[in-house]
């Protein structure tokens, strides 16, 4: 308790010391002009501590980005001890969703190990992976585990008691842009279960498959942790980078978005594409780094 109380009076003291960011702030709002939907973003500066804020309170569908919680919880139980993290499970036909994921091709009865599957989940965004880890690990543990480490909206809708209202609205998971760095910062800082789970955690955000968005912005030789989520009326993606000048973590939180096409030329992933760049030279100005000509035809994840 004395461990989560000094995290909580950390984020406090920072967010007190916080300053606005305006000339970013400025930028970024111009990038959103014309865009045809809801948009939220949050963008620290984790060396400066400056922000860019823009609704970035605002209730956003998570989509996938709700397994960042999942895996939190997990790690917590494996804390805990009441799970082992190499601990064998046997794949059940009843556990399928349906659709492209890798754990849909095992048959009944195949074993593997929770890591494995706690990395499908993460960085393929394996969707049969997750339900069988938040069914394991079970959703109001891990909505305790967010409400207790000072979370206050960030929650996990499906199959938790009393969200069927939340659910209805916004799907899987809730969250602002505001709440989803915190959470990557929280991880980023070993300060989220315990250092050595924050920092299993980290080592699984940084190997993302989905690379094609806000990553493809940022040079292949810098550390970047993320996770990524999409429905067909709300995209998003939170990505913490560990820059040469000094980290920085942000979110771009969509909804209502009328381009709701699964392309790469969606107008929302051209948007996520924008901020990443925008921000990866701000911070870094010296940089000429762009994507290398001919990119494109290796950015086909879909």
């Amino acid at each position: 308790m004395k461990y989560k109380l000094i995290v909580l009076l950390l984020f406090i003291t920072s967010a007190a010391f916080a300053q606005t960011d305006s000339k970013l702030t400025s930028q970024l709002q111009d990038v959103l002009k014309g865009y045809n939907g809801q948009a939220g973003i949050y963008v620290q500066n984790l060396k400066t501590g400056k922000t860019a804020a823009i609704n970035a309170d605002t209730l956003f569908p998570t989509a996938s980005m709700v397994k960042v919680s999942i895996l939190c919880g997990l790690m917590d139980k494996i804390d805990k001890g009441e799970i082992q993290y190499n601990q064998k499970l046997a794949y059940r036909d009843s556990l399928l969703y349906k659709g492209e994921d890798i754990l849909g091709s095992f048959r009944d009865g195949d074993t593997i190990e929770v890591s494995k599957v706690a990395m499908l989940m993460i960085t393929m965004s394996d969707n049969t992976a997750s339900l069988w880890l938040q069914k394991l690990v079970g959703t109001d543990y891990i909505n305790n585990w967010l409400a207790t480490n000072g979370f206050k909206v960030y929650r996990d809708n499906s199959h938790a008691t009393g969200r069927d209202e939340m659910h209805k609205k916004y799907g899987w998971g809730v969250s602002t842009p505001y709440e989803m760095c915190r959470m990557f910062t929280l991880i980023r800082n070993g300060q989220a279960v315990s250092p050595a789970a924050s920092e299993r955690m980290y080592r699984t955000l940084i190997r993302i498959f989905w690379d094609d968005k806000a990553l493809s912005q940022i040079p292949p030789y810098v550390q970047a942790a993320s996770k990524q989520g999409a429905l067909d009326e709300a995209k998003s993606e939170t990505v913490l980078v560990n820059a040469p000048h000094g980290d920085y973590v942000f979110s771009v939180m969509t909804n209502n978005i009328k381009d709701q096409r699964w392309t790469e030329d969606n107008e929302t992933y051209i948007l996520i594409r924008k901020i990443s760049a925008l921000l990866w030279h701000y911070y870094e100005p010296k940089s000429d780094w762009k994507p290398a000509d001919g990119m494109d035809k290796f950015m086909k994840d879909e």
